[in-house]
């Protein structure tokens, strides 16, 4: 049955998602502690470091010649008699050779990008392919979806798309050039490894893990013992912030009840009633303020973090398939040696095959990892750097409010003197 198409009006929040408190958490707030002297704005402090942030970047970006450019926008949600799900437009356009166009436009759903990156890490196992957003589970079938979780995938999907064109090898994949040109990929799809293959497969890795290492190369050892101790910081950190949030979201939410109690008290309190609305003032405009922090933060640290902790995960899983390869390269060489040499031209070729294999593994993950460990310090870095600059931006402004308040309730000398006088 053909499916209906409908414009993506995500307005109505009719999606009811057990994930719904990772996709809106936010940071917690940090603080500027230092002892050295400050600029005369704070604010300014945190431009000029932006700006020259800003302009190592681009550097960068100069140095690094980029040929492919892909967008992930115009998400439309589809409703069969048996399902609901979002398409996303992926636009593409790219100077490289090998494509026939300079421009593409396709449409592709979750399950696209899943297939794409299950391909990716299949022929490449020991690249460190970017994670994609989890698969959410739906509670119903519902014709829209909330707008919020839709967004913040689409973001995701985009980020994900512009890693893999940005990695020196993936890129050059013939299952992503597929996934950006093809209008289709349902034939695409039936190319893969069957499911006996997969099988397969699977059970090898599961006998090599129970089986173990003899001899893992020390520095896969540490990069294995970092990546632990990382996920668990990330982990953290990721935990403890959507706590700090959600007390951010129920302090919000005090807030905007707590101005209106002040003005309703004006009304019955003639002679505090300027200084009440005025305090009523003030929570008005730090809700305002807040909400914005909020926001800012929703969508610049807490991604980031969230993205880290997936990549962690991911970091565990490259490490396994390397390891699985090692050992059942160990597995056939100790086979080898059991063997009477009149038999063991065979298993010999396959031996030697393994040997090359384990080296083409480690020779690629000991060259990812450095790219990865960059990517993930600059994408950190910028996060970190962006939610102080907006930490003291709310803050400041925070700050003006009840400054503005006080200078209001400044009593000039002479009116109170005739104060006195009265008296």
């Amino acid at each position: 049955m053909s499916g209906q198409t409908v414009p993506a009006d995500f307005s109505g929040h009719m999606l009811d998602l057990d994930e719904d408190e990772d996709l809106e958490v936010f940071s917690k707030n940090t603080s500027l502690a230092d002892g050295s002297p400050m600029p005369n704005s704070p604010s300014s402090m945190v431009n000029q470091y932006r700006l020259e942030e800003d302009e190592e970047e681009e550097q960068q970006q100069d140095a690094d010649t980029k040929d492919i450019f892909i967008t992930v926008d115009k998400p439309e949600s589809h409703v069969t008699a048996i399902e609901t799900f979002i398409m996303y437009r992926v636009l593409t356009k790219t100077t490289r050779s090998e494509f026939d166009s300079s421009e593409y436009e396709v449409r592709r759903r979750y399950q696209d990008f899943l297939w794409l990156r299950s391909r990716l890490e299949e022929n490449h196992p020991t690249l460190i392919v970017h994670p994609l957003p989890e698969k959410f589970v739906m509670k119903g079938m519902v014709e829209r979806f909330n707008d919020d979780f839709i967004e913040t995938r689409r973001k995701a999907l985009h980020r994900f798309l512009n890693k893999i064109s940005e990695h020196p090898i993936l890129s050059y994949s013939q299952h992503f050039k597929v996934f950006l040109t093809a209008q289709e990929l349902t034939s695409h799809k039936k190319q893969g490894p069957g499911f006996l293959s997969r099988m397969g497969e699977t059970v090898r890795a599961v006998a090599n893990s129970v089986r173990g290492l003899r001899n893992r190369p020390e520095e896969f050892t540490l990069m294995q013992e970092y990546v632990e101790d990382f996920s668990n910081k990330i982990c953290s950190v990721d935990k403890v912030t959507q706590r700090i949030i959600k007390e951010q979201r129920e302090y919000l939410d005090e807030l905007k009840q707590y101005g209106p109690t002040y003005t309703q008290w004006a009304g019955s309190e003639e002679d505090l009633a300027e200084p009440l609305k005025g305090v009523a003032r003030c929570m008005e405009g730090c809700s305002q303020e807040t909400e914005e922090q909020i926001q800012h933060l929703s969508e610049v640290l807490v991604p980031a973090l969230h993205e880290y902790v997936l990549c962690a995960e991911t970091l565990k899983a490259v490490m396994r398939r390397r390891d699985n390869i090692q050992a059942e390269f160990e597995a056939k060489n100790e086979a080898l040696a059991s063997r009477k040499p009149e038999n063991q031209e065979a298993l010999q070729e396959e031996v030697d095959g393994l040997a090359d294999r384990v080296e083409l593994a480690n020779n690629a993950l000991k060259g990812d990892w450095s790219r990865w460990q960059k990517g993930m310090r600059t994408d950190l870095k910028s996060a970190f750097i962006s939610t102080a600059e907006k930490n003291v931006d709310y803050y400041e402004k925070c700050l003006a409010v009840w400054e503005s308040f006080l200078l209001s309730q400044r009593v000039e000398p002479s009116e109170q003197r005739d104060g006195e006088d009265v008296s």
